[in-house]
This record gives structure tokens, sequence and C-alpha cells, in this order.
């Protein structure tokens, strides 16, 4: 059986056509069709305690220092800085014989260098540091 090459042509462009319109068919399903939403109800403790068990977990961490000196003025950073910026949790540090005020526990560095640039235009002199383990 021979078949010419105006009938192969023929039957390509039918084939063609065809799988062209089933493609269509699947694009307009699926545009038709809504995004579902699923609604969690939980309690928001849970989000603080999954929070705070990863910062306590996860040791490799980045921090950012505001303060090095007195215990006095290291108190005056902390509650100065608990004043303006509640995001992220600070506390004193000591170190024989000075004390170090600490702000945050980022989980990377992107983290770190987004709050500190907010956080230097009132701390001019805070920077980040990764904790020995």
């Amino acid at each position: 059986m021979k078949f010419s090459f105006q009938a192969l042509l023929l039957l390509f462009f039918i084939l063609s056509s065809s799988i062209c319109a089933q493609d269509e068919t699947i694009n307009a399903n699926l545009q038709a069709n809504t995004p579902a939403n699923v609604i969690i109800n939980a309690d928001p403790n849970i989000t603080k305690l999954i929070k705070t068990k990863f910062a306590e977990s996860n040791k490799d961490t980045y921090k950012i220092q505001l303060y090095y000196g007195g215990l006095n003025k290291a108190h005056s950073v902390l509650s100065n800085f608990n004043a303006k910026f509640t995001d992220w949790p600070g506390k004193i540090e000591y170190e024989t014989p000075n004390y170090k005020v600490w702000v945050g526990n980022f989980q990377t560095r992107l983290d770190a260098d987004r709050a500190l640039m907010k956080i230097s235009k009132s701390f001019p002199h805070a920077f980040i540091f990764k904790p020995e383990k």
C-alpha cells in the first residue's frame, strides 16, 4: 500500500490539530478551577513554642552586638533597644569583667543583615557576629 506525500501531509495536519484542541481543553479546565483555601485553626502559643525550641536547639545562628562595657550602661542600652524594637529578643551576657548586649537569634546572615540595617540607625556601633559553640 503506497501513500502519497499529500496524504501523509493531510494526516499530519489532522493529527496536529486534534492535539492542539486537547491542549486548549486542558488549559480551559485549569483556568476554570479556583484554588482551594485551607484554614488551619491552631493555638498561637504553638507557634511561639516552635520558635523557642528551634532557637534553643539551633546554636548555629547569628547575633548582633550593641554594647560592650559596664553593667549599668548595658541595662540602659538594653531597655533603650527594647523600647524601640520588639521584633528581636535582647539579652545581657557577662564576659569578665564586662557585659555585652546581644540581640536576636538569626538563622541566616541575610536575616541578620536586614535587622542590622534597621538597628544601626539607632545603634551605629552595632555589628553582626556568630557566637562560638
